[in-house]
């Protein structure tokens, strides 16, 4: 199921969802060269999040294979600014436009509830509770961590606990079929986390690359627990007929 547009009017201008849509797209043209190989590779070395190189769990000096015949090299003193800038960086064209897409479906609503500022603050607070969580399922992992998935994951979890039954228009293909439908946030977006924790279980067991399953659950669960307390009544009292059940029929 990939979500096309939501049912929740916006209120206010989502400031801080464009700036964070901005920025985005400034690193993967400024700092990773549009995804051109040698640029792409030294930046996930440089700005990516590397746990084992963070803890000084892994191999000082290792080269870790990034494919292409492209390697990282482990530094011995890794900074601890990694744990941000990688939620900026990406992997490839689809990975970008895929969380962006996201961020903009979920992230305007959830703005609205607490304003630009806040939800700056609320972002950034999720993607740490992302990267800790993927820490924690690997601390010795040495393949470089990057992308927004984990501090859009809070945005999902912070969405699904304001607006539980806003009507999310959903696209969905099967083979040969495809169509659209509407269902409540709550359904989507907790099918969504069932997924990243059935897939994040078996992937305890794999030292290797891949998605950071756990990084994305642990984002949602900080954003289920941080958003009421970051939003703003006044401004999340515009939105409260949005979180009733609709009067016309889910199709």
């Amino acid at each position: 199921m990939f979500p096309l547009r939501d049912e929740n009017p916006t209120l206010r201008t989502p400031l801080a969802v464009m700036s964070v849509i901005v920025f985005n797209v400034a690193a993967w043209a400024l700092v990773q060269g549009f995804g051109e190989g040698t640029q792409l590779a030294q930046s996930l070395c440089d700005w990516g999040l590397i746990p084992g190189e963070l803890l000084h769990t892994a191999l000082p000096g290792a080269l870790v294979p990034l494919g292409e015949g492209l390697a990282c090299r482990l530094e011995p003193n890794a900074s601890v600014l990694t744990l941000v800038t990688h939620m900026f960086l990406h992997g490839g064209w689809f990975h970008l436009i895929g969380n962006m897409w996201f961020l903009w479906v979920f992230g305007d609503n959830v703005e609205d509830a607490m304003g630009p500022c806040r939800f700056w603050v609320f972002y950034l607070l999720c993607g740490l509770a992302a990267a800790s969580a993927q820490i924690i399922s690997n601390p010795s992992a040495a393949i470089p961590m990057v992308g927004a998935s984990g501090a859009i994951g809070g945005v999902m979890g912070g969405y699904a606990r304001l607006y539980p039954h806003a009507r999310i228009i959903t696209f969905l293909f099967l083979g040969f079929y495809a169509t659209t439908f509407a269902v409540p946030a709550f359904a989507m977006l907790g099918y969504w986390f069932f997924l990243q924790l059935a897939s994040g279980i078996p992937a305890l067991q794999d030292a290797g690359g891949g998605v950071a399953f756990w990084a994305h659950a642990g984002g949602f669960i900080a954003g289920v627990l941080l958003v009421r307390p970051m939003a703003r009544q006044e401004l999340l009292a515009d939105h409260l007929r949005h979180d009733r059940p609709p009067s016309r029929p889910w199709r």
